[in-house]
């Protein structure tokens, strides 16, 4: 098969780092479906001697649980391979002696087993789903209008995701709400944040110019990649809008229906 000389900027790839929900899997009730020919696809690039990493905004699971779900779909992945936001923000939590005030997803709250959170002195944010209630949104307020200097932590900013049942809101949309109500700006832990992506790439020991970032997020994962100086295919599956072809600020390196085909075109240019 021969090598597609739009996609020329392939050869030059060492590692691929994968997304995950919209990319692997469509989320939703009894935890998802893959996606037609995902499985196989990740086999595919594990087979081929390419580096491969998972990154994901994925908050409403510890890790552990999560890529149980995945194995059970039939992906073969590594909990050491996958990073998420979570044990991001534990990392600085610990490292600045801060306390938070959680408003995530029940299932989450293991990965902050052995963090202090009595008297609060910033306020971490998850996808916390149900939990987005008016009286949890105000307790959170509470707590950072009531801080001399207000802390927020958002673990990821996306404006909405896909389950099997449509598309859901996002994490982004209250932390805007906070940022709004308390005049701060929220530190996001989690794509498109360069300081995450420049964790798995130490991971892979490589540079950003030998990684390809696959993902269904043009802004969160094409765009912040390509901010990093990695390149950024965009798939047709998860949140994707036929939209996002023509955004006026994030333009994909290239474009391909799933995973299947993008998997297809980094071996075939490799």
């Amino acid at each position: 098969m021969a090598a597609d000389s739009s996609m020329e900027f392939l050869r030059s790839a060492k590692g691929v780092i994968l997304d995950m929900c919209g990319v692997l899997y469509d989320s939703g009730e009894g935890g998802g479906q893959a996606i037609h020919g995902s499985v196989q696809a990740v086999k595919r690039l594990m087979d081929s001697g390419l580096l491969l990493r998972f990154c994901t905004n994925e908050t409403q699971n510890t890790r552990e649980r999560f890529v149980q779900k995945l194995r059970l779909m039939g992906f073969d992945i590594s909990v050491s391979h996958v990073f998420s936001p979570a044990p991001a923000v534990v990392q600085i939590l610990q490292k600045r002696h801060l306390r938070p005030h959680l408003l995530v997803h029940d299932d989450l709250i293991p990965e902050f087993d052995g963090v202090d959170t009595s008297s609060p002195n910033c306020v971490v944010i998850g996808d916390a789903a149900e939990k987005f209630s008016y009286q949890n949104l105000n307790e959170a307020f509470r707590v950072l209008i009531g801080l001399e200097k207000p802390v927020l932590f958002s673990l990821g900013r996306g404006r909405y995701y896909k389950e099997t049942d449509g598309l859901k809101l996002d994490v982004g949309v209250f932390m805007k709400a906070l940022e709004y109500a308390c005049d701060v700006q929220a530190e996001v832990v989690g794509k498109p944040s360069a300081e995450f992506f420049k964790t798995v790439l130490n991971d892979m020991n490589l540079q950003p110019h030998e990684v390809v970032m696959v993902g269904d997020d043009l802004v969160n994962d094409v765009g912040g990649a390509q901010s990093c100086g990695m390149k950024g295919l965009q798939v047709r599956t998860g949140k994707y809008r036929p939209s996002d072809e023509c955004d006026p600020t994030v333009r994909a390196d290239a474009y391909v229906d799933d995973l299947s085909a993008a998997v297809d075109a980094i071996l075939t240019n490799h």
